[in-house]
């Protein structure tokens, strides 16, 4: 065995490095490593390295409770992210818990051991084995290794560049080019600007419209406080503001999605002027599928400007250089980046085994969004759909902290969720996201059940109850 672990974390990105140092904060006697594929800390700040790549939540609640976000920025771009991921980790002494380079690809519970085996790869191709009494997932929940690009009938005739975000080549020069970027979510309309800086022309081509909402790169609120009261107490309510902005907007677009839709349209048609708001204008009810945040409008002034346009339509081939349209319209294009999602991938793709027997997260329930049903000792860090991944994580973070402990007093080594025989719905964990991504992989994503600990609630105040306030006791959560 290479080393064994109290916790062994599988990730060392935003998830990954939170843990660990929620770890040392409230379990500093428990020795924590942690397995990351990569060479560098970041995780998924490390991987995306598209230009203009930012977060699509605000920074004040995107950032770690523990070590708030203390910059006026609202939305950061990658590079920063990536800094502070990894100031955080060597404040906190995390750094020297990281084992690059390693894929994790099996684990297995010994009941008898009563610890995993983790089974990994080294990027030199050798194997690595560690062993661990409790083991946390930390690995978000798409692949790493292959974006989702859809089969474009005739896309072996286009000759010029094709490309997807998820693996931005570092020799591609978009400079005076005509650039096609294909999709509509978060990636492509962070691209669509950032691209118009240089390109002849980018178009943004997209299947349907999804709603974009416009909102100052600076926070103009804090900046103001910033003069009388001290950093830390600013940057604090800024994060209690953006939370409750968050819940506010969200149980709006559930309750009265007609008005949350004719405000947000309506702060589009501002942006536009007299040009059609059609490009704009979803199908479907706020909130059924990520909100997409603009900082500044920076992809209105593109259009404003003649640099950038966006066309609704669909790929119905390629020739050449020109892609052409359901419709029959052409468009010519140089360069075209297909920012048409990922693939859905839970544990890092890891393979699990409880004595001997294969365990597949996509049939399995999971215990108040943390635990997994019948499967000792593991937790799987997911973040919110509605609102700041890391909000999610860090409440789940500190309730496996909470649980290590107790389990210390209790004088248990084991923890097992056990979800009642009629429990199981046939839904995914995200079950609430009407997204593409969602609907192509939602069968490789934990399940969740009908009541209780067993439901996803994606509500951060009933999650801060739930993981934080409430007694770990439970018959559902066999200690032993």
């Amino acid at each position: 065995m290479d080393h064994h672990y109290d916790v062994l974390i599988i990730g060392a990105g935003l998830s990954g490095i939170g843990m660990a140092c929620r770890l040392a904060l409230a379990c500093p006697g428990k020795r924590v490593g942690i397995v990351e594929r990569r060479r560098a800390i970041g995780g998924t700040w490390d991987l995306f390295r598209y230009p203009g790549v930012r977060s699509d939540s605000d920074m004040f609640t995107f950032g770690f409770g523990f070590r708030p976000w203390n910059e006026l920025k609202v939305l950061a771009d990658g590079p920063s992210i990536r800094q502070y991921v990894a100031d955080t980790a060597r404040e906190f002494g995390i750094g020297d818990q990281v084992l690059f380079g390693l894929q994790a690809l099996r684990a297995e519970w010994s009941s008898g051991e009563r610890r995993w085996t983790v089974h990994a790869r080294h990027d030199d191709g050798s194997a690595r084995v560690f062993t661990c009494r409790f083991l946390v997932g930390a690995t978000g929940y798409y692949d790493y290794d292959r974006g989702h690009v859809p089969d474009f009938p005739g896309r072996a005739d286009f000759t010029g560049r094709f490309v997807h975000p998820q693996h931005w080549p570092e020799d591609l020069d978009w400079t005076g080019k005509r650039v096609v970027v294909i999709g509509s979510g978060a990636t492509a309309i962070t691209l669509v600007p950032a691209l118009a800086e240089r390109a002849a022309h980018v178009t943004m081509l997209q299947r349907s419209p999804g709603y974009i909402f416009s909102v100052p790169s600076r926070d103009a609120i804090s900046a103001v406080l910033l003069r009388f009261l001290p950093a830390k107490i600013v940057y604090g309510l800024a994060r209690r503001r953006n939370i409750l902005l968050q819940r506010v907007l969200y149980k709006s677009a559930m309750r009265w999605p007609a008005r949350v839709k004719a405000v947000l349209l309506g702060a589009v048609r501002r942006q536009l002027g007299n040009a059609p708001i059609d490009d704009f204008t979803p199908a479907y009810a706020p909130w059924t599928q990520r909100l997409c945040i603009v900082p500044d409008a920076d992809l209105f002034k593109a259009m404003r400007a003649g640099r950038a346009s966006v066309v609704t339509d669909e790929v119905a081939g390629f020739e050449g250089r020109t892609i052409r349209l359901a419709s029959g319209k052409l468009l010519e294009a140089d360069i075209v980046i297909s920012a048409t999602g990922f693939n859905l991938q839970a544990l890092g793709g890891m393979r699990i085994e409880v004595d001997g027997v294969p365990r597949d997260p996509g049939k399995t329930l999971t215990y108040k969004g943390v635990l997994l049903d019948g499967i000792p000792n593991l937790a799987v860090l997911f973040g919110y759909i509605n609102a700041s991944w890391t909000l999610k994580v860090d409440l789940a973070a500190q309730y496996i902290c909470r649980l290590l402990n107790h389990m210390d007093k209790r004088g248990a080594t084991v923890a097992t969720p056990h979800a009642p025989e009629d429990e199981a719905l046939d839904v995914c964990i995200l079950d609430q996201l009407r997204a593409g991504y969602v609907a192509r992989g939602e069968s490789t994503m934990p399940r969740q059940g009908r009541n209780g600990p067993w439901r996803v609630s994606h509500r951060y105040e009933w999650d801060r109850r739930t993981l934080l306030e409430e007694p770990l006791d439970d018959p559902a959560l066999v200690l032993s």
